[in-house]
């Protein structure tokens, strides 16, 4: 038995779940009290320690978390508290670590729990040693190219699971399925599950950069594709949206039709970091009713129904690859807090080829917007380019070449020239 002479290490996982939680809050806690430190788990991230609640800890052993190591959730559950918005709610949580004696701080978390991690380390002034392990199902923080983080091949496994499915059920009952996926900043899952489901079409707002964006042109984006594939033969599909699209459209646009169709596509609210509540939006809904309406004015009429997918992904267990990986990453922190390099640095924990690489704060951080550089999905590198050439979509190509725009016209009765007026700005 360890005792603890080195001192206390805390965890605190912050922002949504993400399958591996529980391997990272394991593999730390072993490799801390085999290296002679008392492991301490804070509940609900920063939210009890904002609040200058300093009892809703939970002392954690070997056995308390080794049958967990594969297990999804959160031994401590989690919360999007921004602990770093308020300098009292800053002091509080400063205080309430000095208090427990932790001397090592692990944060789990996204883009605002770094920063949350960072600004402890940066007040605590060298009295805790930071390091964050990055978390997130949407893929989109700035880790070494081709190197992913935590959760997002667990979160693709079941997700194309869900997708393949569906797809099936699109065929055997003739209906287009349109699935919503998480991703806020980038598309990676959204593209990550079309792909490798086979999905019909998949519309990520990468695409959008530089566009003057709308609910219209995502929707008619859609119709386009609906339009080709029933020129096809085929009255079916699975379109797969990431959610990050919503934002594309923007506050104020989605308030408008939010205040001329009270209630019916639920809400708009922020978090506690500033962020539009994705989860209140039936984005899904708002989609298929637009589309619908738009398709009534075309003549044409297709069985539809909405699917938002994302926290069915978030506490699956993990699979294999990310049960590995937070097994390195949770390692890997602990070692780095008992380095000499800890004295110098808060950082962000990554691994490339098999090599631990903690990388400072300030180098994953932007200072303007206080959260760490987005990973946006590469458009002009062969995985998108491969992933879009197998969609069946509106290209260029089918307004350039007059057989396959007359094809096309056909399934709505449009002339031609009214098709390509219509629809050509959606490849554009």
């Amino acid at each position: 038995m360890s005792d603890s002479s080195r001192g206390k290490l805390g965890i605190v996982v912050g922002g949504g779940p993400a399958p591996g939680i529980n391997g990272v809050i394991s593999s730390v806690t072993i490799e801390a009290i085999n290296r002679g430190l008392e492991v301490v788990g804070i509940r609900d991230g920063f939210k009890h320690l904002a609040a200058g609640d300093y009892t809703q800890v939970r002392h954690l052993t070997i056995p308390d978390v080794a049958p967990y190591y594969q297990r999804g959730g959160s031994l401590l559950g989690t919360s999007r508290t921004n602990p770093a918005k308020d300098p009292k709610h800053m002091a509080a949580v400063l205080t309430g670590l000095s208090g427990l004696g932790i001397k090592y701080l692990v944060t789990i978390g996204g883009d605002d729990t770094a920063y949350s991690g960072s600004q402890v380390y940066a007040h605590g002034k060298g009295a805790i040693k930071v390091a964050h392990v990055p978390k997130t199902i949407d893929n989109d923080l700035p880790l070494p190219p081709g190197i992913p983080t935590f959760g997002f091949e667990t979160a693709r496994h079941y997700g194309v699971q869900v997708a393949r499915n569906l797809h099936e059920d699109a065929k055997t009952t003739t209906r287009w399925y349109i699935v919503v996926s998480m991703g806020r900043a980038a598309g990676h899952l959204a593209l990550g599950i079309g792909k490798a489901s086979a999905a019909t079409i998949t519309f990520i707002a990468e695409e959008l950069a530089g566009k003057k964006v709308s609910l219209e042109l995502i929707c008619d984006t859609i119709i386009g594709s609906m339009i080709k594939r029933k020129a096809q033969g085929k009255s079916y599909g699975v379109a797969v949206l990431a959610e990050g699209l919503l934002e594309k459209i923007g506050e104020e646009n989605l308030r408008t039709m939010m205040e001329q169709n009270p209630g019916k596509f639920g809400s708009i609210e922020l978090d506690a970091f500033g962020h539009l509540r994705l989860g209140e939006i039936e984005f899904g809904r708002l989609i298929r009713t637009t589309i619908a309406a738009r398709l009534a004015a075309l003549g044409l009429k297709f069985d539809m129904v909405d699917k938002d997918l994302g926290y069915e992904l978030r506490c699956a267990d993990p699979i294999p690859f990310d049960a590995e990986y937070t097994r390195n990453l949770g390692y890997g922190a602990v070692k780095f807090l008992m380095s000499p390099e800890a004295e110098k640095n808060g950082v962000v924990i990554t691994f490339v080829g098999g090599t631990m690489v903690p990388r400072p704060f300030p180098e994953m951080l932007d200072p303007a917007t206080k959260k760490m550089r987005t990973r946006d999905v590469d458009i002009t590198g062969e995985n998108y380019e491969v992933a879009r050439r197998y969609m069946i979509r509106l290209e260029q190509s089918d307004f350039d070449e007059p057989s396959r725009l007359e094809k096309l016209a056909s399934v709505v009765k449009l002339s031609p020239a009214d098709f390509r007026a219509k629809f050509e700005y959606v490849v554009k």
